[in-house]
């Protein structure tokens, strides 16, 4: 009989602990991002990362994954975690090599059905992509 309490106290704790993190998911206060010096990138969608390497702006490349490093902390890692290793209520952001540049943006524009917010009206294109470049210089998991 004290066995089956126990158990039951276990289940309960451990459920109430799960409800909080689901709770908890996806409560973040969108965070400015200071660009710095990166070069304006206007109002028209890009479909490719322009701070990749090899790419349009490339040689901002360092600074835009320090920009993205912080955009990133205080905009996504509450859910994604921290480095982008989730905890697994949301994708591991490393691990996503389907994700191609245009379904990205528009992913991160427009939010998803499943709580992603939108962030067209919080984050510019110069975070956005910063954020991607970020994302994409962490090592994969293993």
């Amino acid at each position: 009989m004290a066995t089956s309490f126990s158990l039951n106290a276990l289940l309960a704790a451990t459920l109430m602990g799960v409800a909080g993190l689901v709770m908890a998911h996806g409560n973040v206060t969108p965070q400015e991002v200071d660009t710095g010096n990166l070069p304006e990138l206007g109002d028209d969608v890009r479909t490719e990362n322009p701070f990749r390497e090899g790419n349009e702006h490339g040689d901002y490349n360092v600074q835009a994954i320090e920009v993205g490093e912080s955009a990133y902390a205080g905009n996504c890692a509450g859910c994604h975690g921290i480095r982008a290793m989730s905890g697994g209520l949301t994708p591991d952001l490393r691990e996503l090599t389907e994700w191609d540049d245009e379904y990205y943006v528009n992913r991160v524009l427009n939010g998803t059905d499943r709580g992603m917010p939108s962030w067209k009206k919080t984050l510019d294109q110069n975070a956005i992509w910063a954020i991607r470049t970020y994302v994409e210089s962490l090592p994969k998991p293993e």
